[in-house]
């Protein structure tokens, strides 16, 4: 079973930042968030399984989008 990454879009100062959950540095930065969240989605319709969760300027969560085989529900 492939393990889900999740990629963060979020603001960065007057940027916003599209990151790997958990990892030290950005993938890429924009000055825009369409163009982040148009890059989030790219590199998690790359993937086997990927989530992007997309958050507000305050930093909130606005919303989350799961791409791939999503095991949902969760067998057992």
């Amino acid at each position: 079973m492939n393990k889900r990454r999740i990629y963060d879009v979020s603001p960065k100062g007057k940027q916003w930042a599209v990151k790997e959950r958990d990892a030290d540095r950005a993938v890429a930065n924009f000055d825009n968030k369409v163009d982040a969240v148009k890059r989030a989605r790219e590199i998690a319709n790359n993937l086997p399984l990927a989530q992007i969760v997309i958050r507000k300027q305050d930093g909130t969560i606005q919303t989350e989008h799961t791409y791939g085989d999503d095991p949902f529900p969760p067998p057992g």
